[in-house]
């Protein structure tokens, strides 16, 4: 039964691939402009305006992120007379070398700049300056892209880098020799 559940499994990933594959083809046919090197984990929706949409070289977009060029809420306010004219589109550009994490929405009209970091879960309704992190709804300035990797060094994680190659070969490895250790609680701040 195993043998069953994981042929239905990489069939639906398959599938999934093509589906996303051809999806991001079409949008690029409508105008979507992506640069070299870019990795969509998932093809992200980039609604009805794709052409509206740039993406710069050796981005990297997560999983189940929406990209909105126009203000769909206007359908409420032009049955109103006084705003029967109201319309607004927003062009979305992402620079070089950026990324996006998993279940991010990013609003019309907004700009990141290069070597960028938006964290997961993120709502992006302002535009990011060139090498910072952003993260929250709605997303804020974190950090420096140095500040960032810094941190990163601190919490570095060893092990031999050739398993990298090959990737059962490094979660076997990761599995037996990664630490249990958590990162501690954060209590809130005494207000008193």
């Amino acid at each position: 039964m195993n043998f069953l559940y994981r042929l239905f499994l990489k069939l639906h990933t398959l599938c999934r691939n093509f589906y996303d594959k051809a999806y991001i083809e079409v949008c690029k046919a409508r105008g979507l402009k992506v640069g070299q090197g870019v990795i969509f984990i998932e093809a992200p929706k980039f609604g009805s305006e794709p052409y509206l949409i740039e993406i710069g070289d050796r981005t990297k977009i997560t999983a189940n992120c929406t990209f909105i060029n126009h203000d769909g809420a206007m359908y409420v306010i032009r049955s109103m007379e006084k705003y029967a004219d109201a319309r607004n589109f927003g062009r979305i550009k992402i620079g070089k070398n950026c990324f996006i994490g998993n279940n991010c929405t990013i609003l019309p009209g907004v700009e990141i700049g290069d070597n960028c970091i938006l964290g997961a879960g993120s709502v992006l309704s302002s535009s990011m300056p060139a090498n910072s992190v952003y993260a929250g709804v709605p997303a804020k300035f974190i950090c420096t892209i140095d500040e960032y990797g810094d941190k990163a060094l601190r919490n570095n994680v060893m092990y031999p880098r050739e398993l990298e190659k090959n990737r059962p070969q490094l979660d076997a490895y990761i599995k037996k020799n990664l630490p249990h250790t958590y990162k501690p609680v954060r209590l809130p701040k005494d207000k008193g």
